[in-house]
């Protein structure tokens, strides 16, 4: 049963704004695309966590878990550097992998920039959670965001989640014909 308040949880991960010495700007940017995408109410749960593979499965457990939320965004740590470790904590926690998310945003980064086959960002489920991980750059999280999230309502419905609705002119959601709101 969905909860009555849509809860959507954002992660930035980065050692540097964990320790207060840089600007989180992934973590707004996303709250940013998703207030200026969705058009039905929603709470944002928001986390800036170090680089450590324990400390983000243990935040994507406890919002997935704990606080219910049927999307979970990340930004940071997927890059190939040594302490780049998001990927490895979402599979980690993870039910099931979908690829296709990957694919589809190092496909359309490399409109924008040749270093997006160094990206390792991954999707996959969790329990009812979608988690979705994003790389670290405000522009960057803009196109992955619009390149997958015409997906994201639909994988919600199938996870049995809440009904998320967009404003069309900002991102148009698909949904198969088949596939009915609520009530």
């Amino acid at each position: 049963m969905p909860e009555s308040v849509i809860r959507i949880g954002i992660i930035t991960v980065s050692d540097r704004a964990s320790r207060g010495e840089y600007q989180d700007l992934g973590g707004p940017a996303i709250h940013a695309w998703l207030t200026q995408a969705l058009s039905i109410p929603w709470q944002a749960l928001t986390r800036v966590i170090a680089d450590e593979q324990a400390v983000i499965e243990s935040t994507l457990r406890d919002l997935s878990d704990k606080e219910r939320c049927c999307l979970i965004v990340t930004t940071g740590g997927t890059g190939p550097a040594r302490r780049d470790v998001t990927p490895e904590a979402t599979e980690a926690v993870c039910d099931k992998i979908l690829d296709g998310f990957g694919e589809q945003m190092r496909a359309v980064s490399l409109n924008y920039v040749p270093t997006a086959i160094l990206s390792r960002q991954i999707a996959g489920i969790r329990g009812q959670s979608l988690i979705v991980n994003l790389p670290g750059k405000p522009s960057a999280i803009a196109d992955c965001l619009n390149a997958v999230f015409p997906a994201v309502p639909y994988c919600i419905d199938l996870l049995e989640g809440p009904y998320l609705q967009t404003h069309e002119q900002v991102i148009k959601v698909f949904r198969p014909a088949h596939a009915k709101k609520p009530g």
